[in-house]
């Protein structure tokens, strides 16, 4: 009979969703009592675990829902090998108050500057931060879009797609548009203009997307959306991932 309480406590603690008070009261109550302490503060101290735990699982399941081909953190970014890249500004951005504001960031420069280290760092910034990521490349985004389209279930598609506070699309510019794609790619980006924000990153300057896009009318059109509140990380520099070898080379020859 001196198990029913416990046993009763866990269906309980269970029932109310609450696995860190289940795996930590019995180890919390032991050292709360050694260490003289009353109830209250002892709750206290077990709302507290519970709360800590409960964010911890909920940043892993946005990081998990955004489908980052990699985490990575802008604490791991060297800075130093793009110096036009602007620091202070980046670290701005981790912040989130574009999010919030609905505005837009662009990422240019050459292949291996790091333009997708930066996008996953803003991107794992805001998920730490509440919000809800998406992230794609420009290739895959239109494939998808275009094999919605002929399954007709482009609405949902473009519903789930609405439901991101944060949209990533990394490489535009990379694969050329078939007419249809960059049509479903420009309608989508029209969708979110002012109601969500989106980060693009190009190896393409802006007066180069049209060879994208394949049409002046809908690069001008998109490039007005895009630009109306937006930010422009410059990261024009030798490759990023060049110097990275280069650095791990002569580590190993050292």
């Amino acid at each position: 009979m001196t198990d029913a309480p416990d046993l009763l406590l866990a269906h309980h603690l269970k029932t109310l969703k609450l696995p860190t008070f289940l795996r930590e009261y019995d180890k919390l109550a032991r050292q709360c009592a050694a260490e003289g302490q009353d109830h209250v503060r002892f709750l206290a101290r077990l709302v507290e675990l519970e709360l800590i735990d409960r964010e911890r699982r909920m940043i892993e399941r946005r990081i998990k829902a955004a489908k980052f081909p990699a985490t990575k953190s802008l604490d791991s970014f060297d800075f130093k090998a793009i110096p036009r890249l602007n620091k202070m500004q980046v670290l701005e951005l981790a912040r989130g108050e574009w999010i919030e504001r609905r505005e837009n960031v662009i990422a240019l420069g050459p292949s291996g500057t790091g333009k997708t280290h930066v996008a996953l760092g803003l991107g794992l910034a805001a998920c730490q931060k509440g919000i809800a990521v998406g992230f794609t490349t420009a290739a895959a985004l239109v494939h998808e879009l275009m094999e919605a389209r002929d399954e007709r279930r482009l609405l949902r598609l473009q519903k789930q797609m609405a439901g991101y506070k944060l949209l990533i699309i990394d490489e535009l510019g990379f694969v050329p548009l078939s007419k249809t794609g960059a049509e479903l790619l420009f309608e989508l980006i029209s969708q979110r203009y002012e109601r969500g924000a989106t980060m693009i990153t190009s190896n393409l300057p802006f007066d180069e997307w049209t060879e994208t896009f394949g049409s002046e009318r809908l690069t001008g059109a998109l490039l007005d959306r895009l630009t109306h509140h937006v930010h422009i990380l410059e990261m024009n520099g030798d490759s990023y991932r060049l110097a990275q070898s280069r650095a791990r080379n002569n580590v190993k020859a050292n």
